[in-house]
């Protein structure tokens, strides 16, 4: 049984403006909204010996968990999502399997440029909200991207607090939309935090260019080119004021932990549920 915690449906209540002993009804975004999470990599960086999603948090979660809880809570229970794996895939698949699911079978040789290929090759007609499996997030975030999901404006999350010489920075043009995104931006404006969204109208145009990027590329190439060649337009939407981690590194998840201290109320525990797997 999916476990969604208090605090987060008090947070979205309260984000709309209700007391959570009201009406516990949930705005859902226009269909058809579909969702996919790329969580396919090794994630050599954390150590780990299972795919980097179904690391824990101190809230008894993994990283997986507290995000279908998330986008569930805000998009509504039956949001269509799909999953891409590769390494150890069986062990996402016995821990979420109410999700579909793609397989990149090049998982050990290839970047999120081609994950993300793939499942947008699988997707249906409409928009694909999509983000890195290691992100651990506030669902604020999602109650601030809801306007641009129902209009389907294609978006990209950023964070204007920080910016790193190692994460993906971006710059904008004239009219406000992205126009740099990538590792290697000078005089960046932020961080892209890894959730990201792209609308019917510009989706074949994404993986048109995502098809063209090299093996080892990171999703944020495409959409670059996509931006430079054919004119797409990403909205930026500023979730400062919001936590969004992605998990690298260890510090990473202290960070997450800190930040994100959730709520235990029901003890989640993907790994050991799946331990005898592979």
């Amino acid at each position: 049984m999916r476990t969604v915690r208090t605090s987060d449906r008090v947070l979205s209540n309260v984000l709309r403006g209700r007391s959570s002993s009201r009406s516990t009804h949930r705005p859902t975004a226009q269909p058809p909204l579909q969702v996919v999470i790329l969580a396919a990599g090794m994630g050599t960086r954390l150590g780990r010996d299972h795919p980097k999603p179904l690391t824990p948090l101190h809230d008894g979660r993994t990283i997986l968990r507290r995000q279908l809880d998330g986008l569930r809570t805000v998009l509504g229970a039956d949001v269509p999502i799909t999953a891409v794996v590769g390494y150890r895939c069986e062990m996402i698949m016995q821990a979420a399997p109410d999700l579909t699911f793609v397989y990149n079978p090049d998982f050990a040789v290839t970047n999120t440029s081609k994950s993300l290929l793939r499942a947008l090759c699988h997707s249906r007609d409409g928009g694909v909200l999509w983000l890195n499996g290691d992100v651990v997030f506030d669902p604020a975030v999602l109650e601030l991207a809801l306007p641009f999901l129902r209009e389907d404006q294609s978006f990209v999350c950023v964070d204007t607090n920080t910016v790193a010489d190692e994460e993906v920075k971006y710059t904008l043009d004239g009219e406000g939309f992205v126009h740099e995104l990538s590792k290697t931006v000078v005089g960046g404006l932020g961080e892209a935090v890894g959730i990201n969204f792209v609308s019917a109208a510009d989706k074949s145009a994404l993986i048109e260019h995502l098809g063209a990027c090299d093996v080892q590329d990171y999703f944020e190439r495409g959409m670059e080119t996509a931006i430079d060649q054919r004119g797409l337009r990403f909205r930026p939407v500023d979730i400062s004021r919001f936590a969004a981690v992605e998990v690298d590194f260890e510090a990473d998840l202290q960070r997450a932990n800190t930040l994100l201290p959730g709520t235990l109320n029901h003890v989640v525990d993907d790994v050991a549920a799946v331990a005898e797997v592979g």
